[in-house]
Protein backbone atom coordinates (compact mmCIF):
# COMPACT_ATOMS: atom_id res chain seq x y z
CA UNK A 1 0.00 0.00 0.00
CA UNK A 2 1.21 3.34 -1.20
CA UNK A 3 1.07 6.51 1.75
CA UNK A 4 2.13 10.05 -0.12
CA UNK A 5 2.90 12.45 2.32
CA UNK A 6 2.84 15.92 0.62
CA UNK A 7 2.65 18.30 3.52
CA UNK A 8 6.54 19.40 5.15
CA UNK A 9 7.54 17.39 8.01
CA UNK A 10 10.79 17.33 10.08
CA UNK A 11 12.43 14.00 10.92
CA UNK A 12 10.90 13.69 14.30
CA UNK A 13 7.10 13.99 12.28
CA UNK A 14 8.98 11.29 9.56
CA UNK A 15 9.74 8.86 12.48
CA UNK A 16 5.86 9.74 14.19
CA UNK A 17 4.61 8.16 10.91
CA UNK A 18 6.80 5.25 9.96
CA UNK A 19 5.89 4.08 13.32
CA UNK A 20 2.30 4.01 12.68
CA UNK A 21 3.01 2.37 9.04
CA UNK A 22 2.86 -0.95 9.04
CA UNK A 23 3.78 -2.47 6.21
CA UNK A 24 2.74 0.39 3.89
CA UNK A 25 5.06 2.51 2.06
CA UNK A 26 5.60 6.13 3.15
CA UNK A 27 6.84 8.53 0.08
CA UNK A 28 7.88 12.07 1.41
CA UNK A 29 7.12 14.69 -1.68
CA UNK A 30 6.42 18.31 -1.41
CA UNK A 31 2.74 19.37 -2.23
CA UNK A 32 4.78 21.88 -5.02
CA UNK A 33 6.79 18.67 -6.15
CA UNK A 34 3.86 16.20 -6.53
CA UNK A 35 3.04 15.16 -10.51
CA UNK A 36 0.30 13.02 -11.58
CA UNK A 37 2.60 10.20 -11.78
CA UNK A 38 3.03 10.48 -7.88
CA UNK A 39 -0.76 10.17 -7.32
CA UNK A 40 -1.55 7.72 -9.65
CA UNK A 41 -0.90 4.63 -7.56
CA UNK A 42 -1.49 6.26 -4.14
CA UNK A 43 -3.95 5.10 -1.85
CA UNK A 44 -4.01 7.47 0.54
CA UNK A 45 -2.74 10.99 0.71
CA UNK A 46 -1.54 13.37 3.81
CA UNK A 47 -1.31 16.44 3.25
CA UNK A 48 -3.34 19.07 0.98
CA UNK A 49 -3.27 17.70 -2.19
CA UNK A 50 -3.35 20.55 -5.06
CA UNK A 51 -6.70 20.03 -6.29
CA UNK A 52 -5.86 19.99 -10.04
CA UNK A 53 -3.73 16.80 -9.48
CA UNK A 54 -7.29 15.01 -7.37
CA UNK A 55 -8.45 13.60 -10.95
CA UNK A 56 -4.98 11.44 -10.93
CA UNK A 57 -5.41 9.97 -8.23
CA UNK A 58 -7.69 6.79 -9.38
CA UNK A 59 -6.97 4.78 -6.19
CA UNK A 60 -7.00 7.32 -3.56
CA UNK A 61 -9.10 5.84 -0.54
CA UNK A 62 -7.98 8.65 2.11
CA UNK A 63 -7.27 11.84 2.33
CA UNK A 64 -5.61 13.75 5.38
CA UNK A 65 -5.54 17.43 5.08
CA UNK A 66 -2.90 19.65 6.90
CA UNK A 67 -5.54 22.46 7.06
CA UNK A 68 -8.70 22.52 9.32
CA UNK A 69 -10.49 24.25 6.01
CA UNK A 70 -11.87 21.81 4.13
CA UNK A 71 -14.23 24.00 1.59
CA UNK A 72 -11.90 23.39 -1.47
CA UNK A 73 -11.81 19.84 -0.89
CA UNK A 74 -15.96 19.55 -0.57
CA UNK A 75 -16.80 21.48 -3.82
CA UNK A 76 -18.70 19.60 -6.10
CA UNK A 77 -16.81 16.68 -8.19
CA UNK A 78 -13.51 17.30 -6.92
CA UNK A 79 -13.58 14.06 -4.81
CA UNK A 80 -15.15 10.81 -5.59
CA UNK A 81 -17.53 10.20 -3.09
CA UNK A 82 -15.57 6.90 -2.01
CA UNK A 83 -12.85 8.79 -0.55
CA UNK A 84 -12.81 9.06 2.90
CA UNK A 85 -11.57 13.27 4.01
CA UNK A 86 -10.28 13.97 7.22
CA UNK A 87 -9.19 17.47 8.49
CA UNK A 88 -6.84 18.53 11.21
CA UNK A 89 -9.35 19.87 13.78
CA UNK A 90 -7.42 19.86 17.02
CA UNK A 91 -4.39 21.00 15.41
CA UNK A 92 -5.29 24.83 15.38
CA UNK A 93 -6.67 26.45 18.63
CA UNK A 94 -3.50 27.47 20.21
CA UNK A 95 -1.51 29.42 17.37
CA UNK A 96 -4.93 31.19 15.90
CA UNK A 97 -6.40 31.62 19.56
CA UNK A 98 -3.09 33.29 20.48
CA UNK A 99 -3.41 35.47 17.73
CA UNK A 100 -6.58 36.73 18.13
CA UNK A 101 -5.94 37.71 21.64
CA UNK A 102 -2.78 39.82 20.18
CA UNK A 103 -4.55 41.34 17.60
CA UNK A 104 -7.42 42.22 20.47
CA UNK A 105 -5.06 43.58 22.96
CA UNK A 106 -2.88 45.41 20.19
CA UNK A 107 -6.39 47.40 19.27
CA UNK A 108 -8.10 47.45 22.50
CA UNK A 109 -4.73 49.54 23.70
CA UNK A 110 -3.88 51.35 20.61
CA UNK A 111 -0.56 49.57 20.25
CA UNK A 112 -0.87 49.67 16.44
CA UNK A 113 -1.25 53.72 16.60
CA UNK A 114 1.78 53.90 19.22
CA UNK A 115 3.87 52.24 16.65
CA UNK A 116 3.19 54.40 13.54
CA UNK A 117 4.02 57.36 16.18
CA UNK A 118 7.26 55.48 17.23
CA UNK A 119 8.06 55.66 13.46
CA UNK A 120 7.11 59.31 13.14
CA UNK A 121 9.34 60.37 16.30
CA UNK A 122 6.06 61.50 18.05
CA UNK A 123 5.42 61.34 21.78
CA UNK A 124 2.02 61.57 21.74
CA UNK A 125 -1.00 60.18 24.06
CA UNK A 126 -3.31 58.66 22.71
CA UNK A 127 -6.06 58.95 25.29
CA UNK A 128 -8.54 56.40 26.46
CA UNK A 129 -8.64 52.49 26.11
CA UNK A 130 -10.36 49.78 26.92
CA UNK A 131 -10.57 46.03 28.53
CA UNK A 132 -10.88 42.57 28.36
CA UNK A 133 -12.25 42.62 31.71
CA UNK A 134 -15.96 42.86 31.88
CA UNK A 135 -16.65 42.90 28.07
CA UNK A 136 -18.68 40.87 26.15
CA UNK A 137 -17.36 38.10 23.47
CA UNK A 138 -19.63 37.29 20.58
CA UNK A 139 -17.75 33.93 19.12
CA UNK A 140 -19.32 32.74 15.83
CA UNK A 141 -17.94 29.04 15.71
CA UNK A 142 -17.02 27.41 18.68
CA UNK A 143 -14.85 25.09 17.66
CA UNK A 144 -11.70 23.96 18.68
CA UNK A 145 -10.45 27.44 17.78
CA UNK A 146 -13.28 29.46 19.37
CA UNK A 147 -13.09 27.16 22.29
CA UNK A 148 -9.36 28.13 22.97
CA UNK A 149 -10.01 31.71 22.71
CA UNK A 150 -12.65 31.63 25.17
CA UNK A 151 -10.68 30.30 27.55
CA UNK A 152 -8.14 32.61 27.15
CA UNK A 153 -10.46 35.71 26.88
CA UNK A 154 -12.88 34.04 29.91
CA UNK A 155 -9.49 33.69 32.08
CA UNK A 156 -9.22 37.55 31.39
CA UNK A 157 -12.83 38.38 32.61
CA UNK A 158 -14.96 38.46 29.90
CA UNK A 159 -18.50 37.06 29.79
CA UNK A 160 -18.65 35.10 26.81
CA UNK A 161 -21.10 33.52 24.21
CA UNK A 162 -21.23 31.20 21.63
CA UNK A 163 -22.47 30.31 18.79
CA UNK A 164 -22.69 26.87 16.37
CA UNK A 165 -24.95 25.16 14.05
CA UNK A 166 -25.26 22.03 16.35
CA UNK A 167 -26.76 21.69 20.28
CA UNK A 168 -24.44 20.22 23.07
CA UNK A 169 -23.11 20.71 26.07
CA UNK A 170 -21.68 24.40 26.62
CA UNK A 171 -17.97 24.31 26.30
CA UNK A 172 -15.42 25.27 29.48
CA UNK A 173 -14.60 28.81 28.91
CA UNK A 174 -18.45 29.74 27.28
CA UNK A 175 -20.84 31.30 29.45
CA UNK A 176 -23.87 30.98 27.13
CA UNK A 177 -24.74 29.20 23.92
CA UNK A 178 -26.73 31.43 21.51
CA UNK A 179 -28.40 31.29 18.61
CA UNK A 180 -28.00 32.31 14.66
CA UNK A 181 -31.43 32.91 14.35
CA UNK A 182 -31.10 35.73 17.32
CA UNK A 183 -27.86 37.01 15.45
CA UNK A 184 -28.68 41.02 14.80
CA UNK A 185 -29.43 40.75 18.64
CA UNK A 186 -26.18 38.94 20.03
CA UNK A 187 -24.45 41.21 17.54
CA UNK A 188 -25.64 44.85 19.24
CA UNK A 189 -24.67 43.47 23.14
CA UNK A 190 -21.42 42.70 21.97
CA UNK A 191 -18.13 44.65 22.63
CA UNK A 192 -15.95 41.84 21.42
CA UNK A 193 -17.38 40.00 17.83
CA UNK A 194 -14.56 36.32 16.67
CA UNK A 195 -15.75 34.66 13.50
CA UNK A 196 -13.81 31.21 13.11
CA UNK A 197 -16.45 30.71 10.54
CA UNK A 198 -15.46 28.05 7.60
CA UNK A 199 -16.55 28.65 3.85
CA UNK A 200 -19.84 27.47 3.32
CA UNK A 201 -22.61 28.28 1.39
CA UNK A 202 -24.38 29.12 5.04
CA UNK A 203 -21.56 31.51 5.81
CA UNK A 204 -21.03 33.63 2.96
CA UNK A 205 -21.85 36.88 2.72
CA UNK A 206 -22.97 36.62 6.43
CA UNK A 207 -21.34 39.75 7.94
CA UNK A 208 -22.80 42.10 6.07
CA UNK A 209 -24.27 45.82 6.29
CA UNK A 210 -27.39 44.46 8.41
CA UNK A 211 -24.60 42.66 10.85
CA UNK A 212 -22.44 45.74 10.90
CA UNK A 213 -25.45 48.29 11.17
CA UNK A 214 -26.61 45.46 14.41
CA UNK A 215 -23.07 45.89 15.92
CA UNK A 216 -22.38 48.06 19.00
CA UNK A 217 -21.17 51.34 18.30
CA UNK A 218 -16.89 51.18 19.17
CA UNK A 219 -17.19 47.27 19.07
CA UNK A 220 -14.16 45.41 18.07
CA UNK A 221 -14.43 42.54 15.31
CA UNK A 222 -11.50 40.17 14.49
CA UNK A 223 -12.05 37.51 11.60
CA UNK A 224 -10.03 34.50 11.43
CA UNK A 225 -12.24 31.96 9.65
CA UNK A 226 -12.48 32.61 6.05
CA UNK A 227 -12.85 36.20 4.55
CA UNK A 228 -15.68 34.69 2.35
CA UNK A 229 -17.93 35.30 5.62
CA UNK A 230 -17.69 38.97 5.39
CA UNK A 231 -18.70 41.48 2.55
CA UNK A 232 -15.84 43.21 2.12
CA UNK A 233 -17.41 46.67 0.95
CA UNK A 234 -19.54 46.50 3.94
CA UNK A 235 -17.17 46.39 6.21
CA UNK A 236 -14.85 49.32 4.68
CA UNK A 237 -18.22 51.28 4.97
CA UNK A 238 -18.72 50.29 8.65
CA UNK A 239 -15.06 51.01 9.38
CA UNK A 240 -14.91 54.35 7.50
CA UNK A 241 -18.32 55.72 9.15
CA UNK A 242 -16.75 55.25 12.68
CA UNK A 243 -18.79 51.99 13.96
CA UNK A 244 -16.29 50.17 14.62
CA UNK A 245 -13.68 50.80 16.90
CA UNK A 246 -11.00 48.32 14.91
CA UNK A 247 -11.36 45.52 12.88
CA UNK A 248 -8.53 42.55 12.41
CA UNK A 249 -8.34 40.39 9.84
CA UNK A 250 -6.01 37.00 9.44
CA UNK A 251 -8.52 35.82 5.88
CA UNK A 252 -9.96 38.81 3.59
CA UNK A 253 -12.10 38.18 0.58
CA UNK A 254 -10.51 38.72 -2.04
CA UNK A 255 -7.01 36.51 -1.23
CA UNK A 256 -4.38 37.57 -1.29
CA UNK A 257 -5.70 41.19 -1.16
CA UNK A 258 -4.52 43.18 -4.07
CA UNK A 259 -2.20 45.97 -3.51
CA UNK A 260 -4.61 48.49 -4.41
CA UNK A 261 -7.33 47.32 -2.39
CA UNK A 262 -9.04 49.78 -0.39
CA UNK A 263 -9.05 47.29 2.26
CA UNK A 264 -5.17 47.98 2.96
CA UNK A 265 -5.42 51.59 3.74
CA UNK A 266 -9.51 51.91 5.62
CA UNK A 267 -9.09 53.24 9.20
CA UNK A 268 -8.60 50.88 11.58
CA UNK A 269 -8.41 47.79 10.48
CA UNK A 270 -5.18 45.70 11.02
CA UNK A 271 -4.09 42.90 8.23
CA UNK A 272 -2.21 39.99 8.66
CA UNK A 273 -1.82 37.42 5.42
CA UNK A 274 -3.16 34.62 6.67
CA UNK A 275 -0.84 33.40 8.83
CA UNK A 276 -2.03 32.96 12.22
CA UNK A 277 -2.27 28.83 11.48
CA UNK A 278 0.00 27.50 9.23
CA UNK A 279 3.88 26.15 10.82
CA UNK A 280 4.56 29.26 12.08
CA UNK A 281 3.98 28.18 15.64
CA UNK A 282 6.25 24.34 15.91
CA UNK A 283 3.33 22.63 17.88
CA UNK A 284 0.76 23.24 15.47
CA UNK A 285 2.68 21.21 12.76
CA UNK A 286 3.36 18.44 15.44
CA UNK A 287 -0.57 18.08 16.54
CA UNK A 288 -1.06 18.16 12.61
CA UNK A 289 1.57 14.91 12.21
CA UNK A 290 -0.06 13.13 15.39
CA UNK A 291 -3.85 13.57 14.17
CA UNK A 292 -2.22 12.08 10.65
CA UNK A 293 -0.26 9.54 12.68
CA UNK A 294 -3.23 7.99 14.53
CA UNK A 295 -5.43 8.22 11.54
CA UNK A 296 -2.93 6.21 9.38
CA UNK A 297 -2.96 3.81 11.82
CA UNK A 298 -6.51 3.10 12.28
CA UNK A 299 -6.98 4.02 8.39
CA UNK A 300 -4.55 0.16 7.84
CA UNK A 301 -6.35 -1.42 10.02
CA UNK A 302 -9.70 -0.64 8.93
CA UNK A 303 -11.03 1.34 12.26
CA UNK A 304 -12.82 4.52 11.82
CA UNK A 305 -10.81 7.58 11.57
CA UNK A 306 -11.37 10.78 13.76
CA UNK A 307 -12.02 13.97 12.15
CA UNK A 308 -14.31 13.17 8.81
CA UNK A 309 -15.48 16.24 7.30
CA UNK A 310 -19.27 16.38 5.56
CA UNK A 311 -18.82 17.56 2.38
CA UNK A 312 -22.26 19.08 2.59
CA UNK A 313 -21.20 21.25 5.51
CA UNK A 314 -17.73 21.16 5.17
CA UNK A 315 -17.58 20.64 9.19
CA UNK A 316 -16.31 17.60 11.02
CA UNK A 317 -18.85 15.84 10.80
Amino acid sequence: MKILVVMETKERHREWLQKNAADAELHFIRSKNVTESDVADADAVIGNLPCRLLPAAKKLRWLQLNSAGADAYCQDSILREDVLLTNATGAYGLALSEHLLAQLLAMMKKLYPYYDNQKKGLWHDEGEVTSIEDSRVLILGIGDIGRAFARRVKGLGAHVTGVRRREGAKPFGVDEIGKMDDLHELLGAADIVVSTLPATAATTGLFDKTCFAAMKKGAYFLNIGRGTAVITADLIEAMQSGRLAGAALDVTDPEPLPPDHPLWHTPNVYITPHISGDYHLPATQDKIIQIAARNLAAFLRGEPLENLVDRQTGYKK
